[in-house]
């Protein structure tokens, strides 16, 4: 598996070859073996991996990933330039799989781990939040979701279903965000909202 996303990001599982270097002026991500959520191959973490490279403002930034899978999302914005990623999962095999992926990644240092689910992160800010679970999932935690960011923070959501998909866009909306652009998938749609 070898997958070239966006205009910056390649992925690929570490038993499959290195590209060559200087062939690509992009940023690899290599994957341990695991059996987490979130390769890149799914629609909706490729469509979460274009966004966040379009965000532009990673460097420097504090970001949240919610529902982290094998950390590819996290690893992409430590990647970018943030200077603090902190990775939640109800799952602690994907715990453990997301700090398996950060040090194959040499980016451990920027990527804290935690087992749980957004109330683990409640007292805290960030500047970035990528959220890559079901809309149902969305749907039940959209009043815990934007008191985490900050002023002017940028919110991705992906993972959600058409027949889901008015709801959340709703249920965000109604949480005084903004919305800025939604697109749709072969399945699913990535929606980006802003706090303002």
């Amino acid at each position: 598996m070898i997958l070239r996303i966006g205009r910056r990001f390649l992925v690929r599982r570490e038993d499959d070859p290195a590209a060559d270097a200087g062939a690509e002026d992009r940023l690899e991500i290599v994957l341990p073996h695991g059996r987490a959520f979130g390769s890149g191959e799914h629609e909706t973490t490729a469509s979460c991996l274009e966004e966040l490279e379009r965000w532009g403002g990673a460097a420097g930034a504090e970001a949240l990933d919610l529902g982290c899978g094998t950390g590819v999302l996290s690893v992409a914005a430590a990647k970018l330039g943030a200077k603090r990623v902190t990775a939640v999962d109800p799952e602690p095999d994907a715990v453990e799989l997301t700090l398996a992926t950060a040090r194959r990644n040499e980016v451990a240092g920027a990527i804290e781990a935690i087992a749980g689910d957004v109330t683990a992160v409640r007292r805290r800010t960030f500047d970035l939040v990528l959220a890559n679970i079901y809309g149902d999932v969305l749907l039940a935690i959209a009043p815990d979701v934007p008191p985490l960011l900050r002023p002017g923070a940028t919110l991705i959501l992906s993972g959600i279903r058409y027949d889901d998909a008015y709801e959340v866009k709703t249920a965000y909306a109604g949480e005084r965000l903004v919305y800025k652009k939604g697109r749709s998938l072969e399945n699913y749609c990535t929606f980006v909202f802003a706090k303002p």
